[in-house]
Parts: structure tokens; C-alpha cells; sequence
């Protein structure tokens, strides 16, 4: 079996809730899907749309008012929801890590980045011997393309993509099988984003790890992915190979969202496609599907009941009510080619 067709993390019929003063807020509702060993996987929506917090729950960082209120993680067979705070604190770090959106909030400032790499290992593994450790950090940091020497720098005095590379080599320096990049290149410009992209394509192919991708940006996720995630107001309403996603996709809000990406190949006059309406209230959700009103294709149906996900095609899944059956639809099944 290739070693991409091997499960890593198991994620199923996760929610999390926000408890507000206006009500409880289902920002993950429901949501399974598995993410393998040694790919990368993108997960795309719209502000909002939970990714995030989706993100956050993988590694238990969920804090008030915001709770997991049910489902399983299942990393590697284990439910990580049952680790008690030893297991949970070793967890993180040793077997999965996360580069956040800015790492000059994440990295102390006044801890050179050697400190943050050795104590990294130092809580993790020990007996440590210091001087190896400093050996073996800037090895790594070397390698993500950081001259040794910056190791003894602070955090100022590094550039936002050299700070990002600094929150990967924490993830690396103690063999994370799986990263979590939550909004790791908004922050940056376009030539640190496509040198930040080869380098995660690189630490993939490199070290074998699994990079969950989450972005808003959906040109970002077609170049480096190889399978696309696509949420909306807390639900994964579509999955599948990038090539399927881009290609050949399938919901309407996906299809929206790959029409809203600007082209250099737009005439002068042709306007740019705005996706109807805006994102619903999730403290009062639509019924049924929750994009029916935004919705271009939708019938009666969409309002009344809300469709399952389905695979539709080896490897393609999909939550929309044109790829099902059901006694009170109005129109015929749209055919799904591949």
C-alpha cells in the first residue's frame, strides 16, 4: 500500500460550539473526513466558515466559551478527545504541531530563536544533552533555508517569511507527523508565499509529514494540495483530489468560489463574479442546506432538509441535494463526470 493511502488522522462527526449571549453557534457541526499520512491537504471557505476553530480541535486548543461538544479526532487509532493533560501536552509537538497566522505573536520576543528550538526538546525529550540539541538545530534551521548564525537572533530581527520557517522548524525539530498551517501565508508577500509553499511542498516530500493547509486563499490550495477541503458555515460541503475540485466541481459554492478568483484573463469589460447574499447567522442557521439562500440551483427541497455527504465518485464526496435522490425532488440528478 502506498504510503499515501495510509490514514493518519480520523476526524468524525466532530462539533464545536460557542456558547455567546446570543445563543449557542455551531461552528463545526458534524464534520468527517481523514487526513492521510504524507499528504497535504487544503481547507478553504469564507471568514467564518470554521476552519479555524476545526483546526484549533485538532490539537485540543479549543478554549471558553468555545467547547467540543462531540465526535472523535482519531490520530494514528488513538481518540486524542480522551488524552488526560500529560498525554495531550506530549501530543502536541511531538506528534502534531501548528504554524499560526503571525508568528510574531506565536515566538517570544525576547527568547533568541535557538531558545524556542531547544526548549521545544528539552520539555518533550530527556536527558538532553544542550550541546547536541544546539547541533541539531541549526542542522535543521540550515536546511529550512536559515543560515546557522540566525539562530542567535531574536524575533525582530528576522523577516516574516524566516519567522514562518522558525514555526516549522518547531514542528520538525521533533519529527511532528502532522503540521497544521492555519492563514501561514496571509500575512506575507507573494514571493515569501511562493518560497513558503516550496518549503512546505519540500518538508513534505522530505520528511513525510501530513500538512493540513487552512486558507481562505483557494489559488494558494490549487497550487500546492493534493486534495481540497471546501467548508461552509460549519459544514464540509465538498471533498476531493485537486484535480476533481478544480476541474470538476461540484457544489454551488464551490463553483462560486472558483469564479470569484480574479484571472489576468479578464476583459476590460467583464465584472468580476460576486457570489449572491452573504453568510448566514449561525446562531439562527437556514434550515435545511445552509447555502439554499445564496444558492443558484436550489429547490424546495434545500429549504426543508439538509442533504448528507455523499462520495459521489471515487474519492469525490459532496453534500448537495443535486447529487442525491430523495421522493420530494423536483428535478433530476445532474450527472457528475469525471
Amino acid at each position: 500500500m502506498n504510503d499515501r493511502d495510509e490514514i493518519l488522522v480520523r476526524i468524525r462527526d466532530l462539533s464545536v460550539t460557542y456558547h455567546t449571549r446570543l445563543g449557542p453557534v455551531s461552528a463545526v457541526d458534524h464534520v468527517s473526513f481523514d487526513i492521510r499520512r504524507g499528504e497535504i491537504l487544503g481547507l478553504v471557505g469564507e471568514s467564518g466558515c470554521g476552519k479555524s476553530t476545526l483546526g484549533k480541535a485538532l490539537l485540543r486548543m479549543i478554549a471558553p466559551p468555545a467547547e467540543i461538544t462531540g465526535g472523535q479526532i482519531l490520530f494514528e487509532g488513538e481518540d486524542i478527545l480522551t488524552f488526560d493533560e500529560r498525554r495531550l501536552r506530549d501530543f502536541r509537538g511531538r506528534k502534531a504541531s501548528m504554524i499560526f497566522q503571525d508568528p510574531m505573536t506565536s515566538l517570544n520576543p525576547v527568547q533568541r530563536v535557538e531558545d524556542h528550538l531547544v526548549e521545544a526538546v528539552e520539555v518533550h525529550e530527556q536527558k538532553v544533552d544542550r550541546a547536541n540539541v544546539l547541533e541539531r538545530v541549526a542542522t535543521l534551521i540550515e536546511r529550512l533555508g536559515i543560515q546557522k548564525r540566525r539562530i542567535h537572533d531574536y524575533p525582530h530581527q528576522l523577516s516574516g517569511g524566516m519567522r514562518q520557517r522558525v514555526m516549522i522548524g518547531l514542528g520538525l525539530v521533533l519529527n511532528a507527523n502532522l503540521i497544521i498551517a492555519d492563514e501561514a501565508t496571509t500575512s506575507l508577500d507573494v514571493i515569501v508565499e511562493a518560497k513558503l509553499v516550496d518549503q512546505l511542498r519540500e518538508i513534505r516530500d522530505q520528511y513525510g509529514v501530513s500538512i493540513l493547509v487552512i486558507t481562505h486563499n483557494i489559488a494558494l490550495v490549487a497550487e500546492i494540495a493534493d486534495r481540497v477541503a471546501v467548508m461552509y458555515a460549519g459544514h464540509l460541503v465538498e471533498m476531493g483530489s485537486v484535480y476533481q475540485i478544480f476541474d470538476h466541481p461540484l457544489h454551488p459554492y464551490t463553483r462560486g468560489l472558483l469564479r470569484s478568483v480574479p484571472s489576468i484573463k479578464l476583459d476590460d469589460q467583464e465584472e468580476l463574479y460576486k457570489m449572491a447574499g452573504e453568510p448566514p447567522n449561525l446562531t439562527h442557521p437556514p434550515s435545511g442546506c445552509r447555502f439554499h439562500p445564496r444558492c443558484p440551483d436550489r429547490m424546495g427541497l434545500c429549504s426543508q432538509s439538509q442533504p448528507q455527504l455523499r462520495e459521489v465518485a471515487p474519492g469525490h464526496w459532496v453534500q448537495c441535494w443535486l447529487y442525491q435522490d430523495h421522493p420530494e425532488k423536483e428535478s433530476p440528478t445532474l450527472e457528475v463526470t469525471e
